[in-house]
């Protein structure tokens, strides 16, 4: 969905105007406008400024913009409109001084050359580029959201009418504009205006076309006499709500179904690859993490068994003198401590070996987890994306008093 600059155009001068903004300048390609108070409020971002008028009391302010709707031909406008001032004005008899030279300031004799300041304040007339999907164009969006959420107007009576010796009755309705969004790979969104009446319970589809042709003023004209609703608002919220499901169970929802099929496709695709990268990349984690490292403490007990079962050569018998100088020899050397013992590395290459299969193991595991999470993830956002469904919000209400 998007909109043309014209259609922005009018959605946003309709908005200034409902605000009494003051228009100055109107192109059909820009607009330059003074903000009313309750529009600056809603577009400036300006709270400290205006706490300090409230609690002051002084006359506000407000600022103005020009908003430029097609860029390209309002360019082309002012430079038309320069090229028609510069071809109108005289040529000087004497030669100008050049205004744009730096002036003989005092903080310029001292510190050098001063760049002059910005003009601040009320009287600068800001630009902005108003295109769809900008910045400024979703706050005026919701700025009218917010403004226009519920709206309570009276139907203004005939000049005979106030003149009339009997009053005339108003009828309240209840009007509420439902925006139906049909999503799935694809989009469609669709308006529907309900409208009913608080006493007769009646529903009238496309309640716009209805309050277009009637003077709708938020002030309760003279003369008129505004009936007691029989029916609360709750009650007419729900009937409304009946009546929308009643409708929407009778569309053709064949585009669903086609989303489902298309939802099961890539469904079928994502099972297929990551099935298949989670067989053959590491076919060797299907056993479970408590099963290899029972293998590997029963790897090292094998091991350390057949180191402690191979047999030792018993040394030559030594003559007498040979064994009176091993003995000696025994006391002169040093006896190893219990921490040089320790420090001795008691890990055989085969036990080292274990240790590295089983750290390898553990990796694949994690990766293999990591693997499946991302299998999960693939999916929630193909079901997001696919799966078919409507949804149903109230974007407006109002109370529309009508004779």
């Amino acid at each position: 969905m998007t909109m043309s600059s014209h259609e922005i155009q009018a959605y946003v001068l309709t908005y200034l105007e409902a605000l009494d903004c003051q228009i100055l300048e109107r192109s059909p390609a820009h607009v330059t406008v003074k903000l009313s108070p309750e529009a600056d409020k809603a577009l400036t971002n300006r709270p400290y400024y205006w706490g300090f008028v409230e609690r002051v009391g002084v006359e506000p302010e407000t600022m103005s913009f020009t908003f430029v709707f097609d860029p390209e031909a309002y360019q082309q406008m002012m430079e038309a409109a320069e090229a028609k001032a510069k071809a109108a004005q005289p040529a000087p008899a004497v030669p100008e001084t050049d205004s744009s030279a730096p002036k003989d300031t005092i903080l310029g004799r001292y510190f050098g050359i001063t760049p002059s300041m910005p003009q601040l304040g009320p009287g600068r007339i800001l630009r902005e580029d108003v295109v769809y999907g900008c910045r400024r164009l979703q706050q005026i969006f919701a700025a009218a959201r917010e403004g226009g959420a519920f709206v309570n107007l009276f139907e203004q009576a005939a000049k005979r009418q106030i003149r009339a010796t009997a009053p005339a009755v108003y009828e309240p309705w209840l009007g509420v504009c439902f925006k139906i969004e049909f999503a799935c790979d694809l989009k469609r969104e669709e308006l529907h205006f309900l409208g009913i009446s608080l006493r007769s319970g009646e529903i009238v589809e496309n309640f716009g076309s209805k309050l277009s042709r009637r003077d709708l003023s938020p002030r309760l004209a003279g003369n008129m006499h505004a009936q007691a609703p029989k029916i609360s608002l709750a009650d007419a919220g729900a009937a409304l709500e009946s009546h929308l499901t009643r409708q929407l169970s009778k569309l053709d929802y064949s585009w669903a179904e086609k989303a489902q099929e298309r939802l099961q496709m890539e469904l079928d695709v994502v099972d297929a690859y990551y099935e298949a990268v989670l067989r053959e990349d590491m076919p060797e984690v299907e056993k479970s993490e408590e099963t290899e490292q029972a293998r590997a403490a029963a790897n090292r007990l094998t091991v350390r068994e057949a180191s402690n079962n191979q047999t030792v050569p018993s040394p030559p018998e030594a003559s007498p003198v040979q064994a009176v100088n091993n003995r000696v020899r025994g006391m002169l050397e040093p006896v190893a401590s219990d921490a040089e013992l320790a420090a001795e590395p008691a890990l055989t290459p085969a036990e080292e070996q274990a240790d590295t299969e089983q750290e390898k193991t553990k990796q694949a595991v994690m990766d293999r987890e990591a693997m499946k999470r991302q299998y999960e993830t693939r999916r929630t956002e193909m079901i997001w994306q696919y799966e078919p469904k409507v949804k149903v919000t109230a974007i407006s209400s109002g109370m529309f008093h009508l004779r």
